[in-house]
Parts: C-alpha cells; structure tokens; sequence
C-alpha cells in the first residue's frame, strides 16, 4: 500500500510540476497541464486517438510476434551452441548498443515508407532485448536440473523442452515485455521518422501548426499506453512464474 501511495504521490508532483512550469510559461511551446488534459480528453472523445493507434498498433503486433517466434528461437540456439553463440552474440549486442535513431531512416532505402518499412523498425528495436533475454535465460539453467536430466537419461530434446525452456521461461517472458516497449518506440519512431501515419503523425502535424497543447497529449497519450501496457504485462509475469524464476 505504502509503494503506491509513494507512487501517487510522485505522480502528481511531476504533474504540479508541469501545471507550474506551463503557468510560467517556461516556453511558449510548453503548454501547461490542465491545457494538454482538455486537448487529451477531447481527442480522446472525436475518434483522433482511437484512429492513429489503429494505425500505429497493427506494425507494432506483426512486428513483436514475428521477433517473439524468432527471437526465442535464436536465444535458445545461441545458449545451446557454442558456435552460434560465437556468431550471433556480438550481432545483437551491438545492435543494442546502436543509435536506432540514426539506423531507422536507412530502412526505406529497403522497405520504402509504407507497412513493412513499420514492420521491420519494431523488429530492429525489439529483436536485441528478446534475443539477449532468452539467451541469458537459457544459459542460466540451473546445473543440478541438467544433471538430474542425465541421471534420468533424457534425451537432448527432453532436456530442453522439460528442463532448459521452463527454467529460462522467466526471463524469456521478460524479454517480451521488454522488447514490447522497444517495439512501440520503433513504430512510433518509423512514423516520426520515414511514414507519417498513426500516432507519430499527430506530433508532427500539431507541432507544425503550433497547436502544442494536442502535441503533448499526443506525446502523453504513449506514456500512458506503454505504461499500461507493460503494468499488465508485468502483473501477468508475477501470476505466472514464482519470484526466483523473475528476472532480479
């Protein structure tokens, strides 16, 4: 109970904050709290959300559900085999070390602007995190379960199917919650970026008509989605897998 009033109670410091520095103004660009609620609500009410996030969604979901099945895939070859842990780690990791705003605007010279350009920014994103969680997830097994397989004679799919997967499904879940949130920040970052369509579309049509208000209800508006998205996602992780399966 104490954790969330403290949780409340730093939300609405960081929304006093904002009402005060927008009263001020400290920009003229800066619009206060209370005016982004009422741009928030009224977009809310006349569809405008509703629209671009269908826009925006659709990529994202195609795009987490192909690097799920691939993703998941690739870690457990990696944690498995020397030779395609040599060969793939380092991919990953520095693909995950890599500005993806610079890297994103390469993806038209290949997809062009339309769906798949969308599609393959959510993976690029979401592909390092789900790939590296799964692998550290597979080669955290713990030994006594392997040896205990050994000592029952399980065969190598046995082992990974009843023993490696399960023990590693805590960290491997993670991995998708997180890549989840890398995901949505490549769709958005696509439409900011290459395509002008859902939800980045309505930051840059209201930043160039000045209307600033509705761009930072807009810009709001993905705070609140991904933060509730994930809130989910990580309670669904705490009914599913016991504590010392979670990832610390």
């Amino acid at each position: 109970m104490s954790s969330w009033l403290l949780r409340g109670a730093s939300i609405l410091l960081v929304f006093g904050l904002w009402e005060w520095a927008g009263t001020i103004p400290v920009s003229i660009a800066f619009p206060s709290f209370t005016d982004t609620m009422a741009a928030f609500m009224e977009m809310l009410g006349d569809g405008t959300f509703a629209s671009a996030y269908a826009e925006t969604i659709g990529p994202l979901l195609v795009g987490v559900l192909l690097t799920a099945l691939g993703g998941i895939v690739a870690g457990l070859l990696m944690g498995l085999s020397p030779k395609a842990e040599w060969l793939g780690l380092p991919v990953f990791i520095v693909l995950q070390a890599s500005p993806s705003a610079a890297i994103i605007p390469l993806i038209t010279f290949i997809y062009g602007i339309g769906f798949a350009a969308k599609v393959f920014a959510v993976v690029l994103l979401s592909a390092p995190v789900i790939v590296l969680n799964s692998y550290r997830g597979i080669t955290n097994t713990p030994k006594p379960l392997l040896e205990m397989g050994d000592a029952f004679l399980a065969s190598r799919w046995q082992r990974i199917w009843k023993i490696v997967l399960p023990a590693g499904s805590g960290l491997i879940f993670a991995g998708l919650r997180l890549g989840l949130a890398q995901g949505f920040t490549g769709a958005v970052l696509a439409e900011l970026l290459i395509t002008p369509t859902g939800v980045g579309d309505l930051i840059t049509f209201y930043r160039a008509g000045a209307d600033y208000a509705y761009m930072f209800a807009a810009i709001f508006s993905i705070i609140v989605f991904a933060s509730v998205s994930l809130t989910l996602l990580q309670g669904l992780e705490h009914r599913l897998f016991r504590p010392e399966m979670r990832p610390v």
